[in-house]
């Protein structure tokens, strides 16, 4: 699956981004602690450079907590990374941040001298709430749609931290599908952007694989299904989606189970770990190295 998703706003972002680097001490980036990998922008990385730079690991209260810290330690491998697993309701655990930028800062930023931020993240991934947070007061936009952030802020959030805000990126193609799918999945991505169809098999598949006794206990099953297609029969029917003639409504399901995994109802699942990221980098090497070579050939044939 390659998604196309790269409103006007954020290619003018990444340029302001690239411009506003030249300030800025610390780097932090919102991943959300479900999916690290998949919402961390590649894009993003490439401008940071050798920026000292927090990860910060949002909605932990809705991942795996075992896979959460092998996420961290997976990530704090990196050059200058720190990282910080949260949710929104631990406000004096959010508050860490400004004491993490002042360690992170260069040398020469003494105390008493000001420390710019850069706080980045893709849509939906919690950022304009932790500002908030950090703020004690509403300055950033929220909502439950992506790309509310439309324009950069400069925010001041105590102790001489300044935070210039951004707007919420995805980089233009998703190459990899499972990335794009978890995206989906989460809510990063529109909902209009895929079919919800789509998203709930790619996500029911996973489920049965890794988090089984989960959706035993949540639909009150002594057994599971085969497959995706079939789980998604029996709760149709559980749930009272049917069209006319009996027949399930998959998209009415699909929401449901959407929600539900957005809002935590179905357990603390994470959706993907180091190690799978690490076979689908290899994977996508292999298939990025064949198109090059395709194309290679196309133009030796011209």
């Amino acid at each position: 699956m390659t998604i196309q998703w790269y409103p006007g706003h954020m290619h003018k972002a990444g340029r302001e981004i690239k411009e506003t680097l030249v300030q800025v001490d610390v780097a932090i980036e919102i991943l959300d602690a479900r999916i690290p990998f998949s919402s961390e922008n590649p894009m993003l990385a490439r401008l940071r450079g050798d920026k000292p730079c927090i990860k910060v690991l949002n909605k932990s209260d809705l991942a795996n907590p075992d896979i959460t810290q092998r996420w961290q330690t997976y990530l704090e491998q990196q050059k200058g990374v720190k990282t910080l697993a949260l949710s929104m309701d631990q406000a004096d655990k959010i508050k860490q941040l400004t004491d993490l930028c002042r360690k992170l800062a260069p040398a020469d930023k003494s105390e008493g001298k000001l420390i710019n931020a850069l706080i980045m993240g893709i849509p939906n991934v919690g950022k304009s709430t932790l500002i908030n947070v950090l703020a004690g007061k509403t300055i950033a936009k929220t909502g439950d749609e992506p790309a509310v952030t439309k324009h950069q802020q400069r925010i001041a959030i105590g102790d001489n931290v300044v935070l210039l805000d951004t707007p919420g990126m995805l980089w233009p193609n998703l190459e990899n599908k499972n990335t794009g799918y978890r995206l989906a999945v989460t809510g990063a991505i529109k909902d209009t952007a895929i079919s919800h169809d789509d998203i709930a098999f790619f996500l029911l598949e996973y489920l049965l694989e890794k988090y089984p006794d989960m959706l035993k206990t949540r639909f009150q099953l002594d057994s599971l299904p085969a497959t995706a297609q079939e789980l998604i029969a029996i709760i149709g029917k559980q749930r009272g989606c049917l069209r006319a003639g009996g027949l399930i409504d998959v998209d009415r399901v699909a929401k449901i189970l959407l929600n539900e995994l957005r809002s935590g109802t179905l357990g603390r699942i994470s959706l993907e770990t180091p190690e799978m990221m690490e076979v689908e980098l290899v994977e996508l090497a292999v298939i990025q190295q064949i198109k090059a070579e395709k194309k290679q050939q196309r133009k030796a044939k011209k």
